[in-house]
């Protein structure tokens, strides 16, 4: 669907190797401010067990996995909202994508230089989340311009309702708040879609730590819950480099082993793609045959033709129904066949909500 996460943070906290360990793309990483100038891009497999699940009943010729970019993002330094070091690139750069994964140093390491001196996780997101309200707040003052001339001249009820938004957004930002705290309901919410706030996308927080904290944390991970649990933002804790060291090897065996060492279920990297594709809003659907198994990605709350049109425009056009199997019951009975005799199969017309994890087939006519 095109829709991607963007890595952010200070320069020097852990971006650039997080990104290599996701999607292998080996962006260069190294002990200096803005090693990464330009966006690398990673298109990341989801791990979803379901398939895996499905392809071990159907053992089809092709596997297709759902994905999700990932953007690595330039780091930021305070006064980017003006355009210092790589401000206005760095800022463009989010705003292209839907939502932002922001990366903060959680570890002690005399061995790599921190921007600003020393390590302090709270000082490191007041500086991002103040540079992105900044530039927000920027945006919204030039477009309440506009919009209240509109208003006045007009009598546009839409651009009424804007403007009231434009004024809930410009108090929370010269509050020091992002816009994603300011709560909208769903008219005002969709006339503030097209405002491409910065801080209204959704944010998951990821504390980089060292070994000895990845299964417990630390008090600068107690500090950044404690900094963002009035934010509608999650917080997730990884050890990069630790990462990278799972990523270097060759093996699943030897991959469980290091995680069981460590006292892990799971690599990081895993839950922060999980988490990402949900961040985004995303889920999941199934077709299945003996050509192909393959996870379709899908905005949660679309209906069935929204949803065939992703397999293709014809779909969605000439869509008449859609033939739709729960996956417990398609893993229970075995197959799509055994799922229709049991009576385990509905037939759903236009208004259905497509469930996360439905096994689909679309029925059609251009």
């Amino acid at each position: 669907m095109g829709l991607q996460c963007g890595i952010v943070g200070l320069p020097n906290v852990g971006k650039s190797t997080l990104f290599n360990c996701l999607s292998n793309a080996k962006a260069q990483s190294a002990n200096f401010p803005f090693c990464t100038i330009e966006p690398n891009v990673g298109v990341i497999t989801v791990p979803d067990e379901r398939l895996n699940r499905l392809v071990e009943l159907v053992n089809p010729a092709n596997v297709v996995p759902a994905v999700v970019e990932i953007v690595d993002i330039a780091g930021l330094v305070k006064g980017a909202s003006k355009g210092e070091g790589l401000g206005n690139k760095f800022l463009s750069n989010i705003r292209e994508t839907d939502a932002i994964i922001h990366v903060l140093r959680c570890f002690d390491d005399d061995n790599i230089v921190h921007v600003d001196g020393s390590v302090d996780p709270i000082r490191d997101k007041e500086i991002i989340d103040t540079e992105l309200q900044l530039k927000d707040l920027e945006t919204v003052e030039n477009r309440l311009q506009k919009e209240e001339k509109r208003a006045m001249t007009g009598g546009d009820a839409v651009a009424k309702r804007l403007v009231e938004v434009l004024h809930m957004y410009k108090n929370a930002l010269e509050k020091g708040l992002s816009a994603r705290t300011v709560v909208l309901d769903e008219l005002q919410q969709e006339s503030a879609k097209d405002l491409q706030l910065l801080t209204a996308k959704p944010v998951l927080y990821v504390c980089n730590v060292d070994e000895a904290s990845v299964v417990h944390g630390n008090k600068y991970v107690e500090a950044v819950q404690e900094a963002v649990k009035n934010e509608n933002a999650e917080v997730l804790v990884i050890g990069a480099a630790i990462e990278a060291d799972i990523a270097e090897l060759e093996t699943y065996e030897e991959k469980q082993m290091f995680l069981e060492d460590l006292g892990l279920k799971e690599a990081g990297v895993n839950k922060l793609i999980r988490t990402a594709y949900h961040l985004l809003n995303l889920q999941t659907y199934f077709t299945a045959g003996p050509k192909e198994v393959r996870a379709w990605t899908f905005r949660k709350g679309m209906k069935a033709p929204q949803t065939a049109g992703i397999i293709h425009s014809d779909f969605e056009k000439g869509f008449i129904r859609a033939e739709v199997i729960k996956y417990e019951d398609f893993i229970h009975y075995g197959s799509e066949t055994k799922c229709k005799e049991a009576g385990k199969m509905s037939v759903e017309g236009k208004e259905y909500i497509v469930q996360d994890g439905d096994m689909m087939n679309f029925r059609f006519n251009v």
